[in-house]
């Protein structure tokens, strides 16, 4: 999608390396035009200001656009808006789905418009990582990984089907097959380039043109990939199939916070640790909505895995991004990872030419604000029960449990212990019944991979076993993770203590942890126990990992083991042993942790660019399971109305070539009132779908066994499930029905209850329009965007907050859902909101403006009314057009249609 700018600036130059020659926009050219000293910009907003340069065309990218970014060190902010196009776009299959679902529907439309339906086509090069459907039902054994295989294969047979259609009938498409690995770790690792090139035609030929690799991609931890100095974050689906169809991505030139890293880590500590720190830090500081730049001397003493470790974890400190500059350490991993010379070369070359490659001697960049971290400081930590953000030191871990277990659930930790039926052994609240090595997070990292192996090898020469309540998995990022762990013979000694390879794939995380054994299911449940797992992911959100588990702590690789062994939260493991060894001698945490020695030596040892080279020598090819899929090469999809998978979805049906005008809302009903935090996966779950839910009654009503559910995730393909699990997360709470969790309301004016789904249609029925009420922080998690579509099909046309995360709002917009903020202080509850009001909303039917005041009117059910205003949070003209038009996809559509 690359194409050269009006270069009014003249800042066009050409970069000799090796043989090869290469155009770029020069940032030095830029200054030496009259802007604003650049070298003073944030490494990040260097990135948007060549980017700017690029693709400058007078309309929308001007001049003035590109000296609004060099003027931003002044005032170290801005309110201008930009046009952002990112050199390509990132995919998992959850989200990558429903986008490829819209893509061919939109296809059906330009047809149905009398349009072109080859229009519908990515523009800009779009990778699709098959990395979210693997699920944990076998464990624990060495066929574990090839029974989930064959599995993932029966049950997914028509996703897949349908995205090797997809891989054919779109250009500028590629799909990594099932089994290779989890997209985040796959980019950085293989896919990313630092500095990316593409060949442009122009009047005297072909040019070869050299930029910063950028990205947007359609799930939040895109992130990780700052830590290889590629600028990028999560986007929704929809925003993310705007982009592919050559739209910009609109936003404010963003503030930038600068992190200032010092010292190093102490032995002991992980990476893990120091991201559950900086989460922490960053959370309390208040990052939404901004870029988040680390810099300083400690950068010196950091690895890049651990960089993208920290980078991998932005969506969870509420930040954009968490960008790391080019330096000597991102040349060593390129050179580490097996990419070609001429590359790593280039990088070297653009990134000094620039002005992007940072130095012990580079000086601070200008931040809008900053904070500092001595790693030193950091100590082994945890975070949860139900927050990344809620760090807690391992030292005080079992104690912070044991109150959140009195104070939250209302148990105490020697209560009654159960049974489970034809074992010895019984459970109790606190037992780690999940211990999961799984996610991008941490399995990108050697350091932590390599730890966990070796303090399971250590603990199995102890004696040490774990716990037989305990379900173990190992579920790798990559193929070559698991290469050097067997080269290492680590695997043997994972496998020893039941961490034998499940898939590669996000699993635990993604709430794909499979079914706990049915004694150990059925003894929680009888006893209403508060049971925990322990994974080293990012997400711990409630009712996320497994219906059963109701406490979820983030941790190491290494610790993860370790509790795996002891099988309790309630066991303070700086203090207390793990268990016996032979001998009946007692074992501490403290006796088996390996060494940083250790560790270093096993990496040098094992760990060679020839591995990377060799397991992604091939990557797009995959096993012959997928090579057997059959499909056709039809420009438009032959959907199968019997699916339960994939099904075209509604909303082009009867789509005209102009938009109708926006109206007023009047006499909306109150589908829900939502407290702090209502995340993504309370909105739209991604996990297991209940038997007795509407999506579940949908699914037996079509003839699927509950044992082939499968999860919401892998149905996003079909909207017929995800709207009847929306608001359908099993830890919700709707404060319409106090006292009550699940997707469950109070229809008005019956006042009947019921789940929300039955009320959503009953209100359609009857033409009432509805809002939903929240509180702070509405849409935080993933970049999730059945949440926004799932919330749409219900009839939902505004979502009033105290606040909002960056990617649900603009998903909410994308989809024609209005999301207001309260005004002047007010909330929900200083509103009085119980959910039995009626609410007008106007100011619609005029000329909508971004963040502009909307009058509203609430009407009480003993006759009283309350007169308030609400901010729009519709924040840019581009979002504008989008929302009159009834979305993003409508207006990309008409537009292409028109074209």
């Amino acid at each position: 999608m690359t194409t050269l700018g009006q270069d009014t600036l003249k800042t066009r130059r050409n970069l000799k390396v090796g043989s090869k020659t290469y155009a770029y926009y020069s940032l030095k050219a830029a200054q030496k035009a009259g802007l604003t000293d650049f070298s003073k910009l944030p490494f990040s907003l260097k990135v948007l200001f060549e980017n700017l340069l690029r693709f400058e065309d007078g309309r929308s990218v001007t001049v003035t656009d590109i000296k609004a970014v060099a003027n931003w060190v002044k005032k170290k902010k801005s309110s201008r808006e930009i046009a952002f196009r990112p050199a390509r776009v990132l995919m998992q299959d959850f989200t990558g789905v429903p986008a490829v679902v819209d893509l061919a529907a939109m296809r059906d439309a330009m047809s149905a418009m009398d349009g072109d339906p080859k229009k519908i086509n990515p523009l800009a090069p779009v990778d699709l990582v098959i990395d979210h459907s693997v699920m944990v039902d076998s464990f624990g054994t060495a066929g574990a990984f090839k029974d989930n295989v064959k599995r993932e294969y029966q049950r997914n047979g028509e996703r897949y089907e349908f995205l090797r259609w997809g891989q054919e009938a779109f250009d500028n498409f590629r799909v990594v097959p099932p089994g290779t690995g989890i997209c985040h770790q796959v980019n950085l690792e293989y896919l990313a380039q630092t500095i990316w090139t593409s060949k442009v035609k122009t009047a005297k030929g072909k040019i070869e043109v050299a930029y910063p690799d950028t990205l947007v991609g359609t799930d939040s931890h895109t992130t990780m990939v700052n830590g290889l100095s590629v600028l990028g974050w999560g986007v929704g689906g929809i925003e993310a199939e705007a982009a592919m169809l050559g739209q910009p991505i609109s936003m404010r030139v963003p503030e930038v916070i600068g992190f200032k890293i010092t010292g190093k880590l102490k032995e002991g500590v992980t990476a893990t640790d120091l991201v559950l720190t900086v989460t922490e830090m960053l959370r309390k500081k208040g990052v939404v909505g901004k870029f988040v730049e680390f810099f300083g001397p400690g950068l010196d003493n950091m690895t890049l895995e651990d960089r993208a470790t920290i980078a991998n974890m932005a969506p969870e400190y509420g930040a954009t991004c968490g960008f790391f500059p080019i330096d000597d350490e991102t040349l060593r991993y390129l050179k580490a990872t097996g990419r070609k010379k001429g590359r790593i070369e280039l990088v070297e070359k653009y990134a000094k030419a620039q002005g992007l490659f940072r130095t012990s001697r580079t000086p601070d960049p200008v931040f809008t604000d900053t904070l500092e971290l001595d790693m030193g400081s950091v100590v082994p930590s945890l975070a949860g029960p139900k927050r990344p953000q809620d760090r807690v030191a391992l030292s005080n871990a079992a104690q912070a449990f044991k109150k959140v277990l009195k104070d939250e659930f209302k148990k105490g930790a020697n209560e009654k212990r159960v049974p489970v039926k034809g074992t010895k052994y019984d459970v109790g609240n606190g037992d780690v019944v999940i211990a999961a090595i799984t996610s991008c997070t941490n399995t990108s990292n050697p350091s932590v991979m390599v730890g966990a192996g070796l303090l399971a090898r250590n603990a199995a020469k102890k004696g040490l076993t774990v716990k037989p309540w305990v379900k173990t998995s190992l579920a790798p990022g990559s193929q070559v993770v698991s290469e050097y762990l067997k080269a290492s013979g680590l695997q043997k000694e994972l496998d020893k203590l039941g961490f034998n390879l499940v898939g590669y794939g996000c699993t635990t995380c993604i709430g794909n942890s499979g079914p706990l054994p049915e004694p150990i299911a059925n003894a929680i449940t009888d006893g209403d126990l508060v049971a925990t797992s322990v994974l080293s992911g990012n997400r711990n959100f409630e009712g996320r990992v497994n219906p059963h588990v109701r406490a979820n702590y983030l941790a190491s690789p290494p610790l993860v083991v370790a509790y795996a062994i002891a099988g309790s939260m309630n066991i303070d493991l700086t203090k207390d042993p793990l268990g016996e060894d032979k001998k009946g001698n007692p074992v501490y945490l403290a006796d088996i942790w390996p060494t940083p020695q250790n560790i270093s030596a096993t990496i040098r040892k094992t760990i060679t660019p020839k591995m990377f080279r060799e397991r992604y020598a091939d990557v797009f090819r995959g096993d012959a399971g997928w090579r057997k899929i059959k499909t056709t090469t039809s420009m438009t999809y032959s959907w199968n109305d019997k699916s339960t998978y994939v099904q075209q979805p509604p909303y082009f049906e009867e789509m005209s070539d102009k938009a109708a005008p926006v109206t007023d809302i009047k006499g909306a009903r109150v589908l829900g009132v939502f407290g702090d935090s209502i995340t993504t996966d309370h909105i739209s779950p991604a996990g297991a779908i209940k038997k007795d839910g509407p999506a579940g009654s949908y699914l037996t009503g079509n003839k699927v066994a509950f044992l082939d559910f499968n999860s919401y995730g892998s149905r996003r393909g079909n909207h017929e499930v995800m709207m009847r699990g929306t608001f359908a997360n099993i830890r919700i709470k709707n404060e319409m029905v106090p006292g009550v969790e699940g997707g469950v309301t109070v229809h008005h004016p019956s006042g009947d209850q019921m789940a929300i789904y039955d009320a959503a249609m009953r209100y359609q029925k009857d033409g009432v329009p509805l809002v939903v009420f929240a509180g702070k922080e509405y849409g935080t998690g993933s970049s999730r965007d059945w949440a926004a579509k799932g919330t749409n099909l219900l009839g939902v046309r505004a979502v009033i907050a105290e606040s909002f995360e960056r990617i649900h709002r603009s998903n909410l917009v994308g989809m024609g859902v209005l999301p207001l903020e309260f005004s002047n202080g007010e909330t929900r509850s200083s509103l009085k909101i119980t959910g039995s009001e009626t609410v007008d909303i106007e100011g619609l039917t005029g000329k909508i403006k971004p963040r502009m005041k909307l009058p509203a009117t609430i009407a009480y059910a003993d006759g009283s009314t309350k007169k308030t205003e609400f901010l729009c949070r519709i924040d840019t003209e581009d979002e504008v057009d989008y929302f009159s038009n009834g979305g993003i996809l409508h207006y990309v559509l008409r537009n292409l249609a028109a074209a």
